[in-house]
């Protein structure tokens, strides 16, 4: 594995124990696609890159194989998950279900406050995305539109479905759905259309884009699948 690529951050910039900093930039790296999936995690490297002991190289993997974000089988080194067909389309039939509910459920929970607050930080976003779309620093992405209309649904069992462990996985499944600039843009128009069908109090209406949304992201991703992309095993499958 080429662990040049990843951010290390120093051990002056950790604010809790090795293992947490270890775990984060791993894990961003992971999302972000620098650690590509099937990656062989070699943790002597990254131990060295870090500047660490193995404990806490080991630690952290141990905790990304919790999230399901890094498999080990014995005798076998540990690499990045390789995300199959199967499970994408499952997951994304998840996320309809799901993310559909608790869009309806956010739609008749939120304060015009909560909603004028999403609907400003999908601008702060858009901003982001136009400054690194021409080149200048932007600050990192820290704003979570999925998840935020999950959290505001108020429904703690879908909340801890799509937000616990298996978000970290959920989240790396988004990203091969939308590397494309294209897709990236649509993405975007589309979340303002919930936006305003919540703004609107029309819970069915947002329930059904959000639906739409999800199903579009799959289709994407199976496109993508089909062109032959890399790190999804498996062959394309209907997301209908």
């Amino acid at each position: 594995m080429n662990t040049a690529t990843i951010s290390i951050a120093t051990k002056e910039d950790a604010s809790g124990p090795l293992a947490d900093v270890v775990f984060d930039q791993v894990l961003d790296a992971i999302y972000q696609g620098r650690l590509a999936p099937g990656s062989v995690i070699n943790e002597v490297a990254l131990a060295q890159e870090f500047g660490v002991s193995r404990g806490p190289v080991r630690e952290a993997v141990r905790r990304l194989q919790g999230i399901q974000l890094i498999t080990r089988e014995p005798y076998i080194k540990a690499r990045v998950v390789t995300l199959s067909a199967e499970s994408a389309l499952e997951l994304f039939q998840m996320r309809m279900a799901l993310e559909g509910v608790a869009c309806n459920l956010a739609t008749r929970r939120m304060s015009d406050d909560e909603i004028a607050q999403l609907l400003a930080e999908l601008e702060q976003d858009r901003q982001r995305r136009l400054e690194a779309a021409n080149g200048g620093a932007s600050a990192p992405r820290v704003f979570d539109f999925h998840e935020r209309i999950v959290r505001a649904s108020g429904n703690n069992r879908i909340i801890n479905a799509l937000c616990g462990d298996l978000y970290h996985l959920l989240r790396v499944y988004r990203r091969h759905s939308g590397t494309v600039l294209e897709r990236k843009d649509d993405a975007y128009a589309e979340h303002w259309q919930i936006l305003r069908a919540i703004r609107s109090r029309d819970a069915e209406l947002a329930e059904s884009l959000m639906r739409s949304h999800i199903e579009r992201a799959a289709k994407h991703l199976f496109e993508h699948l089909a062109e032959g992309a890399s790190g999804i095993a498996g062959h394309p499958v209907s997301a209908a």
